[in-house]
C-alpha cells in the first residue's frame, strides 16, 4: 500500500519537509510505501468555478500549467494522502488551499473513501485553524481522518527547526503508525460513503 503526501509549501526543505520526512520514515518502517510531492513555488490559479473539467469528464483541471494535475493524477495509485502546510497568518499556505480545492473538484473520485490527515507547521500560533482547515475538504469527500496522540501540529521558524520539537516529532510518528494501522486494518479499501446512496443536493432559496 502506499500513501501520498503533499508538501504544500514554497520551501522544498523547509519544516513542513521535515515534519512529513519523519512521517515517511515510520511509515516505511511499517511497511508502507510513499511517494512524497512538492508543492513548488511557482505561480498556482484558483478555481475559477468554469465547470470544464466536469464537462469534459477527464478527471483533470482544465488549467495545466501548474502542479494541480500532477498531482491528482496521483490519486488513484494512492491508497491514502497526507498534506501539510506552512501556517500564514493563521491560515494554510493560499496556494495549497488551491491545488487541494481545484484537485478534489476535478478528480474527487479518484481520493474519495481513502484515509487521509493534515499537518499544520508554525512558529508560534495559528496552527489549530489551519489544522481545521486543511481537514474540511477530507471530511466532504467521505475521507476517514487517521489522528495521532496530539492535533498533527510542528513548531518550528529556521529550517531544520522542526526536527527539534521531540513532542511534535513524536505526534508525526504516531500519526504514520496510526495511518498504517489503518490501511492494514481495512486492507487499503476506502469507505464507502460516497455513493452509498444517490446524493440529495440542495440549498435554502425556494
Amino acid at each position: 500500500m502506499k500513501v501520498l503526501l503533499v508538501n504544500g509549501s514554497p520551501r522544498e526543505k523547509g519544516n513542513t519537509a521535515t515534519a512529513l520526512g519523519e512521517i515517511v520514515a515510520q511509515l516505511q518502517k511499517n511497511g508502507i510505501d510513499t511517494e512524497t510531492l512538492w508543492i513548488g513555488n511557482k505561480p498556482v490559479r484558483g478555481c475559477i468555478a468554469c465547470g470544464r473539467c466536469k464537462a469534459s469528464g477527464a478527471g483533470r483541471c482544465v488549467f495545466d500549467d501548474d502542479i494541480c494535475n500532477r498531482i491528482s493524477e496521483r490519486f488513484a495509485d494512492a491508497d491514502a494522502l497526507i498534506v501539510g502546510s506552512p501556517v500564514y497568518y493563521g491560515q494554510p499556505n493560499g496556494a495549497l488551499l488551491s491545488v487541494i480545492q481545484r484537485a478534489f473538484f476535478s478528480n474527487g473520485d479518484a481520493i474519495a473513501g481513502k484515509p487521509a490527515a493534515a499537518v499544520a507547521v508554525c512558529r508560534r500560533g495559528g496552527a489549530t485553524a489551519s489544522f481545521e482547515a486543511l481537514n474540511l475538504p477530507f471530511q466532504m469527500m467521505n475521507m476517514p481522518i487517521v489522528t495521532s496522540q496530539y492535533w498533527n501540529i510542528v513548531y518550528g521558524r529556521e529550517p531544520g527547526q522542526a526536527a527539534l520539537d521531540a513532542e511534535g516529532m513524536q505526534t508525526m510518528r504516531a500519526l504514520a503508525n496510526n495511518m498504517a494501522f489503518l490501511l492494514k486494518a481495512t486492507g487499503g479499501v476506502p469507505a464507502p460513503g460516497r455513493g452509498a446512496e444517490p446524493w440529495t443536493p440542495m440549498h435554502f432559496i425556494r
